[in-house]
């Protein structure tokens, strides 16, 4: 035997029994050695460790025009359970209230805003909805702007914060925003048991519009969704994006209708500038919510349709420009 191959056996991994590792056997044991220590469950990868003797996984580019692998995202359900779960976890973990931060985030953001219009404005002048209290009306609106700014927030470092987890192991890396964003629809799943409650101590009972509310959800999950994509997959080649996040958020605070409603907007906008301001997408998503859950506001549809073309448009103008980031995204964080 020549040195080289002497050196070659040496370096050559072998299992207990002196058998040299097949590289799909040697890559199967780190790829559940790094999931183990994120402690993320491989359930959902399960059909790789179940492959007999001469079978082989083939991992190949998607078409161009196929922008969402429905299959693919479900096969890998239970690790977006868990990603999710691990996001929930890490953010409330070492706090003493926990997950109530949830709760009184958006609190105490309505009670300021009630002490500032009340003192600027006047007590019973804020810029609600008709016959419903100021606190309850700006609440209600925190919920899905809550729901798109930690989503926002979360996802813009998403891939760079996973970077371990995508240079070792394939699964769908739309995976990894999409969880920041599961995860921020659950803080606002909670904070919306809260609404529910001042909207019964304001005496404030649901209407049948209601029932509308899992449809703006939807268009609120798909507007944070939307934007997401773009921030990560932006971030992962310039690291500004990390830098000038929360100024964005902020602005978007004060140009979307969560302190106020559109309709204080209309009395003193002129016609071009109120379909301008509907250009924000957040628009639709945060009156939908007021019409939805307070049930008392009138929702002007030719006002809040150019703000859901604007959050399809993004949605899918998001998956297209992801889709063709992911291939390269692996060597460049």
């Amino acid at each position: 035997m020549s040195a080289i191959e002497g050196r070659d056996s040496l370096d050559r991994p072998t299992s207990n029994h002196g058998r040299p590792f097949s590289f799909l056997a040697l890559a199967r044991c780190r790829m559940y050695r790094l999931l183990a220590s994120l402690k993320i469950r491989v359930a959902a990868l399960a059909p790789l460790a179940t492959l007999g003797p001469g079978k082989e996984v083939v991992i190949e580019p998607k078409p161009a025009w196929r922008l969402l692998d429905v299959a693919e995202l479900w096969h890998c359900r239970e690790l977006v359970f868990f990603l999710v779960w691990r996001d929930l976890k890490v953010r409330y973990k070492q706090t003493l209230l926990g997950a109530a931060w949830a709760i009184i985030q958006p609190l105490l953001t309505t009670g300021v805003f009630a002490v500032l219009f009340g003192v600027l404005m006047g007590r019973g002048n804020e810029p609600t909805v008709p016959g419903v209290p100021y606190v309850l009306s700006t609440f209600c609106a925190m919920l899905p702007w809550q729901l798109f700014s930690r989503a926002l927030s979360q996802s813009g470092d998403s891939l760079i914060a996973n970077r371990a987890l995508i240079t070792q192991v394939y699964f769908p890396r739309l995976i990894i925003p999409l969880s920041a964003t599961l995860a921020a629809l659950v803080d606002a799943a909670a904070a919306l048991s809260v609404m529910i409650l001042m909207m019964s101590y304001y005496h404030v009972a649901p209407t049948w519009s209601f029932a509308a509310l899992p449809l703006f959800s939807l268009l609120a999950v798909a507007t944070a969704l939307g934007a997401g994509l773009w921030i990560s997959s932006l971030s992962a080649w310039y690291r500004d994006f990390k830098n000038i996040m929360p100024f964005v958020i902020r602005t978007g605070m004060l140009i979307s209708p969560v302190a106020y409603t559109v309709s204080s907007l209309q009395v003193r906008l002129p016609e071009w500038a109120q379909w301008l301001y509907c250009l924000n997408p957040m628009v639709a998503v945060i009156e939908g919510f007021r019409w939805a859950v307070l049930g008392r506001s009138s929702i002007s549809l030719a006002l809040i349709a150019p703000s859901v073309l604007i959050s399809l448009v993004m949605l899918l103008s998001g998956l297209t420009y992801f889709r063709r980031a992911e291939r390269l995204v692996t060597d460049v964080i």
